[in-house]
């Protein structure tokens, strides 16, 4: 637990440049927390852009509305998905070719509920007994950043988390289990800042929660995988690049969004 600028952590948080450390916690723990990543211009600038954007291909709009690849839709978002330290997390636990598979927007308004505990994706499903064995280190295959652009209590949708429960080895289905238990821990809020980032890895057993407040809960995500893992991009056989993003982007943005150097296979 740690306190910053007057604010209680729950979790243990670290700087952008513990790199090393937050690599180890994403092993540990399952999940790094790291305070004061952006502004407050670029917050509300980032509350705004998302105020603006319009459906396409797979988003949808309602109580909580989500928006995809919304890298592709203006060269503003090309700074989220290689910003410093966050970016170089990525790269520590998933490889120099570490690519983004997805980011995603989103607005939770007042009444959504999001509690429903699961795992994102959990590639290789091993026995309790060897995940947790210290000989053996669970592959990191994929991670998501949670870019928070509201402050987050525990009226205003927290996601939840249970540490270390990536160790179980077990997929958790989707909602199945609405009060899921590891090793006598339960599901604990993430509570932080605007501008805070939550990065953590897709075996992970978590949720999101219900908005009992009257606010938006905005949120930004960028989705991290190895250079092997398929990058998402809907709509899938009609996608294309938006030129203007191509243009804007530097030469680490191209290879997150696919110009990789010729590997096997290609």
């Amino acid at each position: 637990m740690s306190v910053t600028q007057d604010f209680r952590y729950l979790q243990h948080t670290f700087g952008l440049n513990q790199v090393a450390e937050m690599a180890q916690a994403i092993h540990d723990d399952g999940f790094a927390l790291i305070p004061n990543v952006l502004s407050s211009e670029l917050v509300a600038q980032a509350r705004e852009k998302i105020d603006g954007l319009k459906p396409f291909g797979f988003d949808s709009e309602g109580i909580n509305d989500h928006y995809k690849c919304v890298f592709n839709r203006d060269p503003f978002w090309l700074q989220f998905i290689d910003w410093p330290g966050v970016i170089d997390l990525a790269e520590a636990t998933m490889g120099s070719e570490c690519h983004i598979i997805g980011q995603t927007a989103w607005r939770s308004h007042p009444g959504h509920n999001g509690w429903s505990p699961h795992t994102d994706r959990v590639f290789v499903e091993v026995p309790e007994d060897m995940a947790e064995d210290p000989r053996f280190k669970l592959p990191i295959y994929l991670c998501t950043a949670h870019f928070y652009l509201s402050d987050i209590d525990e009226e205003l949708c927290p996601t939840y988390v249970i540490p270390g429960s990536h160790k179980s080895g077990q997929a958790l289905t989707w909602g199945k289990d609405k009060d899921p238990e590891y090793k006598g821990r339960k599901l604990e809020p993430v509570l932080c800042k605007a501008g805070d980032v939550l990065f953590f890895r897709s075996e992970i057993w978590h949720t999101g929660s219900e908005n009992k407040s009257d606010r938006i809960r905005h949120l930004l995500q960028v989705h991290y995988s190895h250079r092997f893992i398929a990058q998402q991009f809907s709509p899938f056989m009609s996608w294309q690049f938006n030129p203007e993003v191509l243009a804007a982007a530097n030469p680490r943005q191209l290879r997150l969004m696919g110009d990789h150097k010729r590997a096997a296979y290609d």
